[in-house]
């Protein structure tokens, strides 16, 4: 999956939605940048499967030497699925934050915080005038 198929949240995670048997399901991530910024990640903290959650409301953290991070669900809906190997492995989100980097799957069930992200092109250009990329 590429970055400039994706579309951003102001807090850094990105989202691709992908019709599923007639069921609209985000994947969200962290981007590469929000990585970037956190540096040593050491720990992850995932959100329960059948767990409903509105666009802007915390879903889990990520910890690393710096700080802990709170992660931000950019849509409405129910996780359906998390990535379980993600909190072990870590160092996935620094070599692959838009494949394998995934964090949790919802289904979507209001699609109305979609038209609030940005694409790409709007993402690199908020890092950029953030002073941070």
């Amino acid at each position: 999956m590429k970055p400039e198929e994706l579309l951003f949240s102001e807090t850094h995670e990105w989202v691709r939605v992908q019709d599923e048997g007639g069921v609209k399901v985000a994947t969200i991530g962290i981007s590469a940048f929000a990585v970037e910024q956190l540096t040593d990640l050491v720990f992850m903290e995932l959100p329960p499967v059948g767990k409903f959650v509105a666009a802007g409301q915390e879903l889990g953290e990520v910890e690393s030497v710096k700080a802990v991070s709170p992660l931000y669900s950019p849509v409405d809906g129910e996780i359906i699925d998390v990535n379980r190997d993600l909190p072990d492995r870590l160092e996935t989100l620094n070599q692959d934050p838009y494949n394998a980097g995934w964090i949790v799957k919802v289904r979507l069930t209001d699609e109305t915080a979609l038209s609030k992200l940005m694409d790409y092109a709007a993402y690199q250009k908020q890092c950029a005038e953030a002073g941070e990329g």
